[in-house]
């Protein structure tokens, strides 16, 4: 197996999902939307868009789709099973529309638009992703009140989806002051080596600064 990665915030989570699973993969930085890269990365995602899982000749892309292939192919309950799994995809799903989606806006916003030079920050898109930042929140700081993971007793995938861009908050900023169930939540993700540091060993240029 093969996994196409770079270090923005989906890449990275596929990573640290095969580094997490110990996955005998193989993994190789891309940038489909590099000068002349086109033509090679369409046959593998017609998208040009990275995470993308080659195996066998076939490939799946998508980052959720290949966090649960990955989990499969190593026999892990990390992609939850059996009665336990309505449970974590209601978090995935529930995350990718709400508190992740949040995150997304604010980061894209004064991360990804900064380092790629798309244009000024638009602070109403920033307000309207704090906003939706901090009524998802809510919800999620009173479940993690109670809990040390989102799904059952251990890590699952649903945690890692969750998290998908804090690791990014040096420049999105999000206001994670007042939430200290989350806080010890994420900081417990922080201590696994998978997550903290997805890109030990492998060659991955860093990301473009953002200006300041």
């Amino acid at each position: 197996m093969k996994l196409y990665f770079s270090r923005n915030p989906n890449p990275r989570l596929a990573v640290a999902v095969a580094q997490y699973l110990d996955a005998p993969v193989e993994f190789e930085f891309a940038a489909p939307f590099a000068e002349g890269q086109a033509a090679r990365f369409s046959k593998l995602n017609p998208n040009l868009s990275i995470p993308i899982l080659e195996e066998d000749g076939a490939t799946l892309w998508e980052a959720d789709a290949i966090a649960c292939r990955l989990s499969r192919s190593m026999g892990s309950n990390f992609w939850r099973t059996g009665d336990d799994e309505p449970d974590m995809i209601r978090w995935i799903s529930w995350g990718k529309a709400n508190f992740v989606h949040a995150c997304d806006m604010v980061h894209f916003e004064r991360g990804t638009k900064q380092r790629y030079g798309i244009g000024p920050v638009d602070e109403g898109n920033v307000e309207d992703g704090l906003q939706r930042f901090l009524a998802a929140g809510a919800i999620l700081e009173a479940h993690l009140s109670s809990r040390e993971w989102l799904s059952g007793d251990a890590p699952s995938y649903a945690d890692f989806r969750m998290a998908t861009f804090l690791p990014f908050n040096d420049v999105a900023k999000l206001p994670l002051e007042g939430l200290e169930a989350i806080s010890r939540w994420y900081s417990r993700l922080e201590e696994l080596p998978s997550w903290r540091q997805p890109f030990e060993g492998l060659q991955a240029p860093e990301l473009p600064p953002v200006p300041s």
